[in-house]
């Protein structure tokens, strides 16, 4: 909740353009969605099981709703503060207005009261007389209709924003066709959907009298339970299991603020939602649905566009091949372009040398140019392997589909994994040449997906050392054929979850606490998304007793406390949140002369370290450890416009430049020097 409330600070930012600002605060919807679908019904069944068990902090299931819904409350205050009286008078200053429909002209009420005639009436849904809470879908508006002859008496209308959007616009008047075309391109007037169905009920139910409608919103487990056994189709399993995301037990029930105690009572009451899970706006419900916005053509009100850098090595029109074999390359997107991978897996599917390509799949764009890649290279009958993840939430039907396509193309897809998540992000392509096989290695911290890379902040590296190669095609097979339970690989350039990567994490950790011992020169830096394992943060807070400066960027949970006197006085600890989601993992070890930096897809979280497949990659190239530590790492941790700081208290607090520091926006800093990391003394 706290980093939701780092997100709203965006929403707040008037350095950011006005769209974007809206987006942050469809992002803050989004994420409150997830945790109500994700994280408090877990807790729910814990309390429903009367567990006594109590979290590392030491509280039972019950008080962690307690104290969660003790941050929620004030930051959907704030939410709906920062909506109301910042961006909607700022968008109506651009000509972008919310209206409510009570305040439309007789003319633009009757335009759109002839709109939902012919086009939203048919589509609309109205379920038999009385509450049917089980045919509530889950973070959809509904109107509860009230106001009927017979006592007690209502009907619920799903109100449909999946196809006609959430903000119906308001259709122009006839004002001569260059008029309107010159109004068409400045002015977006609207009015919520909700808003439209329930000013017009009387063509819902013609023969009653006036009725009056309030809105309400569900949000419903979102966890999904797939019970396994030896002979079990891991695929069907996970498909049957989808459709009980529908009719999970409800987590969450959101009121408008002018609804009525005795409606709400009555429908808390039918759909079994306890006090505690229960939560009023005042403001519209559903801040998620505010992306829609984003789709207004208005660059002047959205972020300006780059060029991503492509190192002169690996432009189109070179051998990426021959590139990469003379030299390993570090890429941070969307800094560096994610055409150069889209490249290189089209070269590979057409290269007639090229034998063999594996790759994972965790999230993947719906048109996605990679999956074309691997298709084609399947059709010229290379050998190709995808290892998708079924279980990748809230993707499990993309994911499905997406088994389909590659299987009927001729890839073979592997997702056979019941127990642990496959979030390594990994390619590995295999070629023939004059001297023997040659193996191309990609690993990285950010899906394969090319919407994501121009959003996400990631890291990957490409190398063609016959030693990484060889480390990762093993890995790649314990993937897809498995291996025993009393064999144990263990890899040099390779920590590998759930097997060796915490071990290893740990032994860095000491080994820097005996160099320390020993010259006093330790020092540690950490970037991630996520710090919550339990045996890391202690050998954290080992390493700082020992008196080893530690900096650490965690963009969102940590469960570290810095600043701590005698045993955290020497961790820093900064998240940034910004116009790119910081999604690289950089662990640098100082290591005395030897440093040492790992990049790849794990947090340092219980569920990485134990109940994923996840890569760390030791990067070998020196030039590369240097450049990923002064221009990935160290950028990060010298921001001084977006960075927050981690206080002892568990809050956060803005970092301001010094008197006579630079000012450093780190995402700013990297778009104006995008690149500089592909230099090399000549």
């Amino acid at each position: 909740m706290r980093f939701n409330l780092r997100v709203l600070e965006e929403a707040h930012d008037v350095w950011h353009p006005l769209l974007e600002r809206v987006k942050f605060i469809a992002i803050c919807g989004s994420n409150l969605d997830e945790f109500f679908m994700t994280r408090i019904p877990r807790l729910i069944k814990k309390i429903n099981k009367g567990a006594t068990e109590k979290s590392m902090d030491g509280m039972t299931a019950l008080e962690q709703v307690e104290a969660t819904r003790k941050e929620i409350l004030p930051l959907i205050r704030k939410h709906a503060d920062c909506w109301r009286n910042e961006l909607v008078p700022a968008l109506a200053k651009e000509d972008i207005n919310i209206k409510e429909y009570s305040a439309l002209s007789e003319r633009n009420r009757r335009s759109l009261r002839e709109f939902f005639e012919k086009s939203i009436l048919p589509s609309l849904k109205i379920p038999k007389e009385g509450f049917n809470g089980s045919a509530i879908e889950s973070l959809h508006v509904t109107l509860f209709v009230t106001g009927f002859p017979e006592q007690d008496s209502c009907y619920l209308i799903d109100v449909p924003t999946e196809k006609f959007g959430r903000l119906i616009r308001i259709p122009k008047m006839s004002l001569g066709l260059e008029m309107e075309r010159q109004i068409e391109s400045v002015e977006y007037d609207f009015v919520f959907l909700e808003d439209l169905i329930a000013n017009n009920l009387d063509l819902i139910f013609p023969n009653e009298k006036p009725l009056k409608a309030y809105s309400f919103r569900l949000t419903r487990n979102g966890e999904i339970d797939i019970l396994m056994d030896e002979s079990s189709d891991f695929l069907n399993l996970v498909k049957k299991s989808l459709p009980s995301r529908k009719t999970g037990f409800p987590s969450r029930l959101e009121f408008e603020k002018i609804t009525p105690p005795f409606i709400r009572e009555a429908v808390a009451t039918a759909l079994g939602v306890a006090t505690n899970f229960i939560y009023e706006f005042d403001g519209p419900l559903g801040y998620v649905d505010f992306w829609q916005l984003l789709k207004i053509n208005r660059p002047d009100l959205k972020d300006k566009t780059f060029l991503p850098s492509i190192s002169p090595l690996l432009t189109p029109e070179k051998d990426l091949f021959e590139a990469i074999a003379k030299q390993d390359f570090v890429l941070y997107h969307p800094y560096d372009g994610f055409e150069v991978i889209v490249d290189l897996l089209k070269d590979a599917a057409q290269d007639r040398n090229v034998t063999e390509i594996c790759i994972t799949m965790y999230r993947m764009d719906p048109h996605s140019p990679v999956v074309d890649a691997l298709m084609e290279a399947a059709r010229r009958q290379k050998k190709v392997t995808a290892i998708v993840e079924l279980k990748a939430k809230f993707d499990e039907e993309n994911n499905i589909l997406l088994a389909s396509r590659l299987r009927e193309a001729g890839v073979h897809t592997v997702y056979n994994f019941p127990k642990f998540k496959v979030h390594a992000k990994l390619c590995l392509i295999t070629r023939r040449e004059k001297n023997g096989i040659v193996r191309y290695s990609h690993v990285g911290s950010g899906n394969y997906n090319a919407v994501t890379a121009r959003i996400y902040g990631d890291i990957g590296y490409l190398t063609a050392r016959p030693e990484v190669g060889l480390e990762l095609e093993e890995l790649f097979s314990v993937l897809i054929n498995g291996l025993p339970d009393e064999e144990e690989k263990s890899f040099r350039h390779l920590l590998v979850a759930p097997k060796t990567l915490k071990s290893e994490i740990l032994k860095r950790i000491d080994r820097e606490i005996e160099i320390q011992r020993k010259t006093g020169k330790g020092y540690l830096a950490f970037k991630l998304n996520n710090l919550e394992e339990e045996d890391v943060i202690k050998a954290l807070y080992r390493a700082s007793i020992a008196g080893i400066k530690i900096d650490l960027n965690v963009r969102g949970l940590c469960s570290l406390k810095p600043g701590i006197p005698g045993v955290s006085d020497n961790i820093s600890v900064i998240s940034i949140v910004g116009r790119f989601l910081e999604h690289a993992r950089i662990y640098y070890f100082h290591n005395g002369q030897e440093s040492e930096v790992l990049i790849g897809s794990s947090d340092l979280m219980f569920r990485n370290l134990n109940e994923r497949i996840e890569v760390l990659f030791s990067v070998p190239d020196a030039h590369l450890r240097r450049a990923i530590l002064e221009y990935m790492l160290k950028i990060s941790l010298q921001d001084n416009v977006k960075a927050r700081r981690l206080l002892p208290d568990g809050t956060y607090q803005r970092v301001m430049p010094k008197d006579g520091e630079h000012v450093i926006n780190s995402q700013l800093w990297l778009i104006q020097n995008r690149g500089v990391w592909h230099e090399r003394a000549v």
